[in-house]
């Protein structure tokens, strides 16, 4: 299995962290960004969209975090992290979909300008709207998680996976957040789990 992409993307670690906890043996291989290849004719006839994370396993090549992630999951996983239960199945992919479309927008606003521009490029009226989008987004998710221990249900599965990637921009970040005591708790809980540690908490730039 090889796994292309860099580890300061969100998208990236969502994959990379999803092999982890399944105690998966790939290769990555850095790209994308400072690291090139995503231009090659090798990686273009991978994925042609030019785009990181793309997945190798076997014959199979695949591109797009989610798709990834749910394959993976399927193929590797077991319940409670990949549930045979569709029922259960469904919730925990309901928010793998939320966490990568709700947020795409405000999250990029906020975190462009917050960590990959300098002050003199910054827009702060982009910031101060992503601060509030994200902020209400987050708020969602602080209220399914004072009832639930894990958004993929009463156990940790992949549809954590998402939302635990931005999670640890978010709290990493210098802004004010409001507070959000149950997301506080689910963040404290994947920061205990050696894969997120591995494949998420590196450096943010």
């Amino acid at each position: 299995m090889k796994i292309w992409g860099r580890n300061n993307s969100t998208n990236v670690r969502k994959v990379l962290w999803c092999a982890e906890e399944l105690g998966l043996k790939y290769e990555h291989i850095p790209a994308g960004g400072a690291f090139g290849v995503v231009n090659s004719q090798q990686f273009r006839a991978l994925n042609p969209n030019g785009l990181v994370p793309s997945l190798k396993d076997g014959d199979l090549v695949l591109w797009e975090s989610n798709a990834i992630v749910r394959y993976l999951a399927r193929q590797y996983g077991t319940t409670p992290f990949a549930p045979s239960d569709p029922r259960i199945w469904a919730v925990a992919d309901k928010w793998m979909d939320w966490a990568s479309l709700s947020f795409a927008v405000p999250f990029r606003d906020l975190f462009w300008n917050l960590v990959r521009s300098t002050p003199e490029q910054r827009d702060d009226v982009a910031v101060e709207r992503g601060l509030a989008q994200c902020a209400t987004l987050m708020r969602i998710a602080d209220d399914t998680l004072s009832e639930s221990e894990w958004l993929s249900g009463a156990e940790f599965g992949f549809g954590d996976i998402p939302l635990g990637c931005i999670a640890y921009a978010w709290f990493s970040m210098s802004i004010e957040r409001p507070e959000h005591p149950a997301l506080e708790a689910w963040y404290g809980r994947l920061s205990e789990r050696p894969a997120y540690r591995k494949a998420v908490m590196t450096g943010l730039t």
